[in-house]
């Protein structure tokens, strides 16, 4: 048995788990995911779940859910991907993540039962062994609730063997559309797989090809839809700390998604008030005051970089912006540049490091973005591409980070600090 005693170790064999995949002998994609948790006493089942799907937003949507169940005096818990800078932060409790020492002794005490799935469906990956360490401390610290966002699409994903008080699809876009579809169809099908019977599945914005397919699904299911504009009135959305149209579209989601719950769990308004007036999301739309300022946002497909786009013009109008960009391999870049031109500016294109993840090359990014009549410099280092942009700003200008999740978390751990 593998032998885990520093987070170093713990991370090396977490990192060497990423490119695990379903063992040939397992029929459906979640058999693995409930043999690990039968093996390590079936954790999720012991605390009331929120579960959070959707293409974007549904990262800030369970975070201001679990604000606001943490405001009104329950122990939350708080799984959210990716993370920016630790493993520990997908496991949080009344929004702190779990320390290292705990972490190691948790992924210590799992080691057997890990050891048992891998003989019977091949070894856990990465994410479903980081999911379930998280649903493990839940249990351990007994916490009231936990807030478990989804992975990727719903129907396959590790968290669906959740049996929730409460679902919610935050939106349907296009993205990882290698495995989920090309189609908006197809895509919402695969959202709509997190929809169980009798559940309240609430929904946000969605188109009304989206939504035809979830509902569909969910009366299959026996799930009650519930859109989320028709729960939530204008006064009863408190202000947010945060920069962002779509925080609010996201606030709108989450407040109909706390009406949904039972007594023994729902906040009060004031609770609620507390709550999303505390929010802070780090990496998105993220503003660091400095001259010129710095905006931090994780637009790595299309929906959000519309989001994004919609965000600085509202917040920026006016204001020249110079984008520091990392884009994955996988993603669309092409139609991502396309949208973040629609904002006067310049690019500075660049990398990142991340086991397991490739970023499209700079120069690469720069030949796009000249195809599609613009132009921008590519700069290998991200740190070096952040002060050749904010060079090139204007005091009255912004400067933002965006792309990759990877980009963004580097270069904030990297800045941040540095203007402290």
């Amino acid at each position: 048995m593998t032998r885990i005693s520093t987070y170093h170790e713990a991370e090396a064999y977490l990192l060497g788990t990423i490119d695990e995949v379903t063992s040939p002998r397992t029929s459906y994609k979640l058999d693995r995911m409930r043999g690990l948790l039968h093996h390590l006493g079936d954790p999720h089942r012991l605390y009331p779940t929120i579960h959070v799907g959707g293409t974007s937003g549904k990262g800030s949507t369970s975070t201001m859910i679990a604000g606001a169940l943490r405001a009104s005096g329950r122990r939350t818990g708080l799984h959210t991907k990716p993370h920016l800078h630790s493993m520990t932060e997908r496991a949080c409790i009344d929004g702190r993540p779990i320390s290292r020492e705990r972490f190691v002794e948790l992924l210590e005490r799992a080691m057997p039962a890990i050891d048992r799935t891998t003989s019977e469906y091949g070894r856990p990956t990465y994410y479903e062994t980081l999911l379930a360490l998280a649903f493990a401390h839940f249990a351990q610290e007994r916490v009231d609730a936990a807030v478990i966002e989804v992975g990727l699409g719903g129907r396959l994903d590790g968290t669906n063997v959740l049996q929730p008080v409460v679902a919610a699809i935050t939106s349907v876009g296009f993205d990882h559309t290698e495995i989920l579809g090309t189609a908006i169809e197809a895509i919402a099908f695969e959202k709509a797989g997190i929809a169980k019977p009798g559940v309240p599945l609430v929904l946000g914005p969605v188109s009304d090809a989206a939504a035809a397919v979830i509902e569909a699904y969910a009366a299959q299911v026996g799930a009650p839809v519930v859109y989320a504009r028709d729960v939530v009135r204008a006064d009863e959305l408190p202000p947010l700390p945060v920069m962002g149209i779509f925080q609010r579209t996201n606030a709108v989601t989450a407040l109909a998604v706390l009406k949904q719950l039972g007594e023994a769990l729902r906040p009060s308004r004031d609770a609620v008030a507390r709550g999303f007036s505390e929010l802070s999301i780090p990496g998105r739309m993220e503003l660091v005051p400095a001259k010129p300022p710095v905006v931090f946002d994780m637009a790595h497909n299309a929906e959000k970089a519309e989001s994004l786009v919609a965000s600085l013009a509202e917040s920026f109008a006016g204001r020249r912006v110079h984008y520091v960009v990392a884009i994955g391999e996988t993603k669309d870049a092409r139609r991502i540049l396309e949208i973040l031109a629609a904002l006067p500016g310049t690019f500075t294109f660049t990398s990142y490091v991340a086991a397991g993840r490739r970023a499209i090359a700079p120069s690469r990014l720069a030949t796009i973005a000249e195809s599609i009549g613009c132009w921008g410099r590519a700069i290998g280092d991200p740190a070096e591409a952040l002060t050749v942009a904010r060079r090139l700003a204007a005091v009255d200008d912004v400067v933002v980070v965006t792309g990759s999740t990877f980009v963004v978390g580097e270069l904030r751990e990297w800045f941040i600090p540095a203007i402290v």
